[in-house]
């Protein structure tokens, strides 16, 4: 910080062709404008001014250094408006991660319609399944399901979430209902991405590990599955509430139902957040909360 003070200092007397007057311009005294051309001389090991009491002379050193950092003041009020914009208005590459499916069916809609009224905002968004580093990986925002584990990382939640086990009509007529957590491994299991299904027994939260012939990481694959009548599974809401309502799914232990978890958006921790972040996050959590986004999709052609 000095370093830079001195160099401004040196530029303001070169304009002003006064100690007095460049320290009236930097609010500062004269004895303090001369102490940091002298650090800076010596610091440069050369003499940038030669001094009378009339008047200053640039050296032949100073006028090379004075024509490369002239324009420094000019260069750092410029970058200071830069930022000050991005702290009024989004704007820049926003880089967004989020689960396929959710992200492709409910996600994508909202953020094309948030880039309509935000034209100076960019998206990246990435599709996958695996939870993604958002330092490492650089991005802005993730949407994750769940409990969260990461408390390096801030959050706000966009909606509720509830899981549902459940099975086709066809299936339960062939083997039957489990009317406990242990009759669980009596059944055919299906399994998504996660090692484990989430009840709740007694009040308290219970992870059950079960055995299962068939796993894959895509939930329409896994619901494709159930409605064929492989097996038993646990989806959340927005994949099989239509067909628990028509009765195509039957709902299994909804004794043990764990309670609504959430879908939250995630993103580093900064001094400010930037206000293309903070715009997206607004605008999805208050699109979620007037519209029914999950209905509204399930009735789309």
């Amino acid at each position: 910080m000095k370093q830079w003070e001195a160099m401004e200092a040196f530029v303001e007397v070169v304009h002003q062709g006064s100690f007095s007057k460049a320290a009236s311009r930097l609010d500062v005294s004269a004895s303090h404008v001369s102490r940091l051309i002298t650090h800076l001389e010596q610091r440069l090991n050369t003499t940038l001014l030669f001094r009378t009491t009339r008047s200053i002379r640039l050296s032949e050193a100073g006028e090379r250094f004075y024509q490369h950092c002239r324009d420094l003041p000019n260069t750092l009020a410029t970058a200071e408006e830069a930022v000050s914009a991005l702290n009024q208005a989004p704007t820049g590459t926003l880089r967004i991660t989020c689960a396929t499916t959710f992200g492709e069916r409910y996600l994508a809609p909202l953020l094309n319609d948030y880039l309509l009224q935000n034209p100076q905002v960019d998206l990246d968004f990435h599709l996958t399944n695996r939870e993604v580093d958002l330092i490492e990986e650089g991005y802005d925002l993730a949407i994750r399901m769940g409990a969260l584990r990461d408390s390096s990382l801030l959050s706000r939640r966009l909606c509720d979430r509830a899981e549902y086990l459940c099975a086709s009509r066809e299936y339960v007529d062939q083997n039957g209902m489990p009317h406990t957590l242990a009759e669980l491994n009596k059944h055919k299991c299906l399994m998504g991405s996660k090692t484990h299904w989430v009840f709740s027994q007694n009040g308290q939260r219970k992870e059950v590990k079960v055995s299962s012939h068939w796993r894959s990481n895509s939930g329409p694959a896994l619901l494709d599955a159930i409605r064929r009548g492989l097996g038993i599974a646990q989806l959340p809401d927005y994949y099989v509430k239509d067909d628990l309502a028509s009765g195509k799914l039957v709902s299994l232990l909804p004794q043990y139902q764990y309670p609504y978890t959430g879908v939250w958006l995630v993103y580093p921790r900064a001094q400010q957040p930037s206000p293309k972040l903070k715009s997206v996050c607004d605008y999805l959590i208050e699109r979620f909360e007037k519209e029914d986004i999950f209905g509204s999709w399930s009735k789309r052609p």
